[in-house]
Formats: C-alpha cells, sequence, structure tokens
C-alpha cells in the first residue's frame, strides 16, 4: 500500500517516514524505533513484517529490493540508509557488499553511481 511521499527530501526525513510507517502499522512504541534498533529483537517486527514494510517503501518511493536484502539489513538504520541511497537521497551505505550493491543495481537501474 504506497503512502504519500512529497515530505520526504533526504535521509533523515526518509528515517522519519519509516519510524511512522512501522508506529502505525505495527502499533510500536516510537521510543523503541531508534536508530541501531534491531528490526526484529528491538522493534520487534517479524520477517513477514519487515518484508511488508519493505514492500510499502518500495511502492511509495517506486523502488525494488532484491532478494537476501533481510540479510543485508537487520537495523532499522540500515533500512533507511539502503532505502535512502537507492532513491539517491544519500551515498552508498557502507554495509552494502559488492554483491548485494549489484543485486541492488540490477532491480534500480536509475541508482547513481
Amino acid at each position: 500500500m504506497s503512502r504519500p511521499v512529497d515530505d520526504v527530501k533526504n535521509w533523515m526525513n526518509m528515517f522519519r517516514w519509516i519510524v511512522k510507517l512501522i508506529r502505525d502499522e505495527y502499533q510500536i512504541d516510537e521510543a523503541r524505533l531508534t536508530r541501531t534498533a534491531a528490526l526484529e529483537t528491538d522493534c520487534g517486527l517479524s520477517a513477514e513484517q519487515i518484508e511488508d514494510v519493505m514492500g510499502t517503501i518500495a511502492e511509495s518511493f517506486s523502488m525494488r529490493f532484491p532478494d537476501g536484502t533481510l540479510d543485508e539489513v537487520l537495523k532499522l538504520e540500515e533500512l533507511c540508509m539502503l532505502a535512502s541511497w537507492v532513491k539517491g537521497f544519500y551515498k552508498k551505505p557502507e554495509f552494502i557488499s559488492a554483491d548485494f550493491e549489484a543485486k541492488c543495481r540490477a532491480v534500480n537501474p536509475g541508482i547513481a553511481a
């Protein structure tokens, strides 16, 4: 389900947008949704819920997450940085492996070099 994204212009806006999405969809207290929070253990999201969040991000921002994203993204901040990079709001995050970068670029040809 797509959500409005007009106010998202940088990675900080993206982080806040994702926090609101998780808060609203899964009734998780914002105090738990910190940058370093692990999506499963700290936020309490199941793998299916994380995939749903990624699906909403992908649909809302017209991007795709490649297979294996859950192996690369463990924390809320990592999900935000990945989405921000794919959308062009942030440089390539350091935690992304070369193999995963290639997968991201294959499904999102518009990623800046």
